[in-house]
């Protein structure tokens, strides 16, 4: 039953994953999460997030933002980077998911996920079958609700490792 909240991949964070290798890999497009993924939450873009999504598109990739926040937040956040975005997203739901890689013109087989949350983000990437990347938040600061889901979280990860460990999951 966990599983089902199991990341495909973990890493510490989103400017240390390997893109070269994702693109190797046949991956074409990301979808990111932003607050406490790209930035600390409700940040606008940093020069590092700007860089990130500059050296994506050198590499071919084909970038969209994902939110569940409002309007305004995504838009702000993306002043700076001007790339396709959904915000009131309503992760985890399926649907704009979908619509992500409609807009960037991918498939389920080569668009990857990156989010640092479980229950939102990985939980409605892998109901669609995406790539998922889970990433440790940027910011330990966050809202209440946040900070009750990361305790379950902690949870699902233990039992995550436990099944990696004992070869009952593999890791891609």
């Amino acid at each position: 039953m966990l599983k089902m909240f199991y990341p495909k991949r973990i890493a510490d964070s989103s400017y240390v994953i390997d893109y070269e290798k994702l693109y190797q890999e046949g991956y074409r497009g990301i979808i990111f999460d932003i607050d406490n993924t790209l930035v600390e939450h409700g940040a606008n873009a940093s020069p590092r997030a700007i860089e990130l999504i500059a050296r994506l598109k050198k590499i071919g990739f084909r970038v969209c933002l994902i939110s569940n926040n409002n309007q305004e937040r995504v838009e702000r956040f993306n002043k700076d980077i001007n790339i396709k975005y959904i915000y009131n997203a309503k992760k985890p739901a399926k649907k704009n998911f979908i619509r992500a890689m409609k807009i960037m013109g991918t498939k389920i087989s080569n668009t990857v996920f990156i989010g640092d949350q479980l229950f939102t983000d990985v939980f409605g990437a892998n109901r669609v079958g995406l790539m998922t990347y889970f990433v440790k938040p940027i910011s330990p600061k966050e809202e209440i609700q946040i900070v009750f889901k990361r305790k379950l979280e902690r949870i699902v990860l233990y039992f995550y490792r436990k099944d990696l460990k004992k070869g009952k999951i593999k890791a891609y």
